[in-house]
Formats: C-alpha cells, sequence, structure tokens
C-alpha cells in the first residue's frame, strides 16, 4: 500500500502533456486555410500571443530559419512556427527535420491531418527518422486508434532502440488499448534504459512529442508503480 501511495504521488507530479492543449485550437482552421491558399504572410492580427519586438544588439548574430522557428515553438506561438518551418520545408524539400518540425507546430495546433501529411513526407525523405515515425503514433494515440499508435511506436523502435521515450509511448498505447502487461513490459524496459525517465521530459530537442494522457489514472499509477518495482526501484 505504501508503494502505491509514494509512487501515486510523485507520478501525479511529474507526469506532463506534450500534445496541444484546447486554448490553441483557435489557430487550427487559419492554419489549415493558410496551407490550402499557399498565403504564409503575416495576418494583420496575430492569431497567438505577439511580444514586443525589440532591436537586438549589434554584437548578437541573427538567427538562422530554423532558430527562429524552435524560438517559436519554444514560446508556444505554434502558428508562427508553422510558417517559419513551411518556408524552410519548401525551400528545402529534401530535408527531414524541417517537414517534422512543421509537422509539430501543425499538431501542437490541433491540424492533425496537415501533421500527419508532413510527419509522412519525413519519413518519405528519411525512412529511418525515428522521430517522425513516432510522431505518426502520436496522432493515433490521440485519435485514441491504439493498435495503429502501437504499431507505429514499434516501427520506431526499430530504427532506434535505444532511446526510453519510444518505449514509455508503446506503453501508454498498449495501456490505452487495455493490454496491461505488454504496457508493464515496455514501461519496464523504459527505465532500465533511463532510470529517471518519469522525472523529465524528453523532447530531443523539439523533434518528438509524446502523449502522457490517461484515462484510468487509478489502474496506470499501480501499472506504473509495479513496473518500478519490478525495475528494482522500490
Amino acid at each position: 500500500m505504501k508503494l502505491v501511495s509514494l509512487a501515486v504521488s510523485v507520478c501525479i507530479l511529474l507526469l506532463t502533456f506534450a500534445v496541444p492543449s484546447h486554448s490553441q485550437t483557435t489557430n487550427q482552421d487559419l492554419t489549415s486555410q493558410m496551407f490550402a491558399d499557399g498565403d504564409y504572410s503575416i495576418p494583420m492580427q496575430a492569431p497567438s500571443q505577439t511580444s514586443t519586438a525589440v532591436a537586438p544588439p549589434a554584437a548578437v548574430r541573427e538567427l538562422s530559419g530554423e532558430e527562429t522557428g524552435d524560438l517559436f515553438m519554444a514560446r508556444k506561438q505554434y502558428f508562427e512556427a508553422a510558417k517559419a518551418f513551411k518556408r524552410l520545408s519548401d525551400d528545402n524539400p529534401r530535408n527531414a527535420v524541417y517537414l517534422n518540425k512543421l509537422g509539430i507546430a501543425l499538431h501542437q495546433q490541433e491540424a492533425l491531418s496537415l501533421a500527419l501529411k508532413y510527419y509522412e513526407r519525413a519519413l518519405k525523405v528519411n525512412p529511418h527518422y525515428a522521430d517522425a515515425q513516432n510522431n505518426i503514433g502520436t496522432i493515433w494515440y490521440q485519435r485514441k486508434r491504439y493498435g495503429k499508435a502501437i504499431r507505429a511506436y514499434e516501427r520506431a523502435i526499430k530504427m532506434r532502440d535505444d532511446m526510453a521515450v519510444l518505449y514509455s509511448n508503446l506503453g501508454y498505447a498498449y495501456f490505452g488499448d487495455k493490454k496491461y502487461e505488454q504496457s508493464i513490459s515496455a514501461f519496464r524496459i523504459a527505465l532500465a534504459k533511463d532510470p529517471q525517465f518519469f522525472e523529465h521530459n524528453s523532447s530531443r530537442s523539439g523533434s518528438l512529442l509524446q502523449d502522457r494522457s490517461v484515462s484510468d489514472r487509478g489502474r496506470f499509477y499501480f501499472l506504473l508503480a509495479k513496473s518500478y518495482a519490478e525495475s528494482g526501484n522500490i
């Protein structure tokens, strides 16, 4: 009983969401329209939060296009990030990283169909790009298509079997599919690869998504506690 209570307390504090919030849905229609029209100009009224522009010191170098996109992502200005990465991917159609990051910027606006399109393009450019394959799995996880999510995560693991986050995502997908023993097994592997995994956010510099949302939290925390115990972390 003490084991379960301790695990619940720790997990409640540490589990985070790395998927879009409902507050970002206001950009979805505008983003879809922007991509349909091919109009990537900044609107008169920006759809997301804006900040006062401050001229940088002369000694500071100008940010690259990718750094600008990453900065918008860090500020959660996903609409602006999508435009930045769309320009980059248009200029560099064989760059899987740009395509994947464009997918993430769209994903964070809940434009899931568009996001999936660019993840698949990234994977077509680089068939061994585990981050894009993982993000495809996250799309299916959000849509509660757990069987498809499981297959996507398993393909990502075949590409990169050294990443704890992939096993964690697989564990969540198995849990959503009510395959609890497989879920425990995946979590145990994630913990073996990184014993502190559930205590930090493994985002791989913004190129890979996680969805740590679950519906049956009581059962989930129990299984996670069991995974810790079976890994020797009493």
